[in-house]
């Protein structure tokens, strides 16, 4: 199996940097043939930018959408952005590795989300969820916070980890992966530390121990559930027959409030 991991730190002895290590590491060790973007060391560009298409469809006004399907049907996507559509197209496993900042991915990596996933080639109207570019490969994502799972839990003061990574999770099935439940590695302290240094090390450890045994068995590792196009009616709305696997898409009269 091929796998392509897209890493967003910006420093190369990162303990982020050092799982996407491990994680190369314990997957060729298995057998898989494994590509590596480093977001930063790349300088990757994660701004839209008129500049980055040739022949523009409108020199005048730049109009992103536009843009990316004229340089799509024109065989014109700038190079950066055609060589990530190449790698994740080989691979049949992408594992975006990143620390959570404020409850969101680095802004790096959702720059590289919209460039890469770009309008025509990667998605259109009838070219997405289970017709999607990437459909029958897997994504995971593999992520690092600064507390512990109880403050990620529901109610708790970091957030429903759950909610906090439904978009991006939602972002991956809308062009076509199968999304793996995710990994993520609690009690990562940064720059401001409050446990006993030792207590860090054997965290951190443990961290390393439970990444290696979720490789190690990657294959069987569940689905995140979304809906598929049938499930919606022609109001763009949930069908009320369907399934609604999030509280971000249910059935109204499922909602309760107090």
């Amino acid at each position: 199996m091929k796998t392509h991991i897209v890493v967003a730190h910006p420093e190369p002895k990162s303990f982020n940097a050092h799982l996407a290590e491990v994680a190369k590491r314990e997957l060729r060790a298995r057998g898989y043939e494994v590509s590596v973007s480093d977001l930063y060391s790349m300088c990757f560009d994660p701004c839209k930018k008129a500049e980055h298409y040739e022949d523009p469809i409108d020199p005048s006004r730049f109009d992103t959408q536009s843009e990316q399907r004229h340089a799509s049907a024109n065989q014109t996507i700038p190079e950066e952005v055609r060589a990530e559509i190449d790698r994740l197209e080989q691979a049949e496993l992408v594992i975006l590795r990143y620390p959570m900042w404020w409850h969101l991915p680095p802004a790096i990596l959702k720059g590289w989300m919209d460039r890469v996933f770009i309008y025509g080639d990667v998605y259109k109207s009838d070219y997405r969820f289970e017709k999607g570019r990437f459909v029958g490969k897997k994504a995971m994502l593999s992520i690092t916070v600064g507390t512990g799972p109880e403050t990620y839990a529901h109610n708790g003061r970091s957030g429903d980890i759950d909610l906090l990574l439904w978009p991006i999770n939602f972002s991956l099935a809308y062009v076509g992966f199968d999304v793996l439940e995710p990994h993520v590695a609690y009690g990562v302290e940064a720059g401001l530390r409050y446990s006993d240094p030792q207590e860090i090390k054997d965290r951190l450890l443990k961290v390393e121990t439970d990444y290696l045994a979720r490789l190690g068995a990657i294959e069987a590792v569940p689905l995140v559930p979304f809906n598929r196009m049938e499930d919606w009616g022609a109001d763009g709305h949930i069908k009320p027959s369907a399934p609604a696997y999030s509280p971000f898409m249910r059935h109204r009269e499922k909602l309760v409030i107090e």
